[in-house]
């Protein structure tokens, strides 16, 4: 099966090229460094020509109110090209729970671009994923002071990149789902705790002190970012991934 991913060279992307490679699929990654530009077009014809499959991995460039246009614009131009190419199925990569974050720009954008890619005119298949594990350190770098990490207590279920990896796989390489798929890990765990768990396994010196306004989760209503009912449960834990 030939399948482009767009954004291929990104952190998901090449590890998903690899991944349909390896299963005997002819993955072609695109991006910037290959001449990609989704927000002019530009290579978007040349990306998808030939392509049975086409995968959107990438990502908006800020969280801010920019992540709509730009979600709108990429999104567009690629539908647009995807079906002037004949391409038989689109695979989008989501965020569980999107639609229940509506204070939350970036949230608002990627429900944005769902609704474009179900009103548009190829099948497609939506896989939502829960919090990568890779992307926690990163939260609490995004809210240290000093040797404190300020947390919310916001409940997350975090999932390996290689098993969102492999559900994209195995969604691209099936029939188009004309739905979406959720996938999230085993485990729910306070994002705080999280933050606890991480310096326990890797101690740098950081304390974790619970601020319910700290960062960018401080605005998730809930357990809203927790896998529904019905959810794929991958089977790795965030301990044992620390490990």
């Amino acid at each position: 099966m030939r399948i482009a991913v767009i954004g291929g060279t990104g952190f998901v992307g090449s590890r998903l090229v690899e991944r349909l490679r390896e299963t005997g699929h002819q993955a072609s990654p695109h991006g910037r460094s290959t001449g990609l530009d989704l927000l002019t077009g530009d290579g978007v014809p040349q990306a998808v020509s030939g392509a049975d499959v086409v995968i959107d991995t990438i990502d908006a460039p800020s969280f801010d109110a920019a992540a709509a246009p730009f979600f709108r614009t990429t999104t567009q131009h690629l539908l647009a090209a995807a079906e002037q190419a004949g391409v038989g199925h689109v695979v989008l990569l989501s965020i569980v729970g999107v639609e229940r974050v509506p204070d939350v720009d970036y949230y608002r954008a990627k429900v944005l671009q769902e609704d474009i890619v179900k009103a548009g005119p190829i099948p497609y298949s939506i896989v939502r994923a829960t919090q990568f594990m890779e992307f926690i350190a990163g939260i609490m770098d995004w809210t240290t002071e000093g040797r404190t990490v300020r947390l919310p207590t916001t409940p997350l279920q975090p999932i390996a990149a290689g098993e969102v990896v492999g559900a994209l796989a195995d969604t691209a390489t099936g029939a188009p789902l004309n739905g979406t798929l959720e996938i999230a890990g085993p485990d729910v765990l306070p994002l705080d705790e999280l933050g606890r768990v991480t310096l326990s396994a890797r101690p740098d010196g950081r304390t974790v002190v619970v601020d319910e306004s700290a960062g960018l989760f401080a605005a998730v209503p809930g357990d809203a970012l927790t896998a529904p009912s019905g959810a794929r449960l991958a089977r790795t834990r965030y301990t044992d991934w620390l490990a």
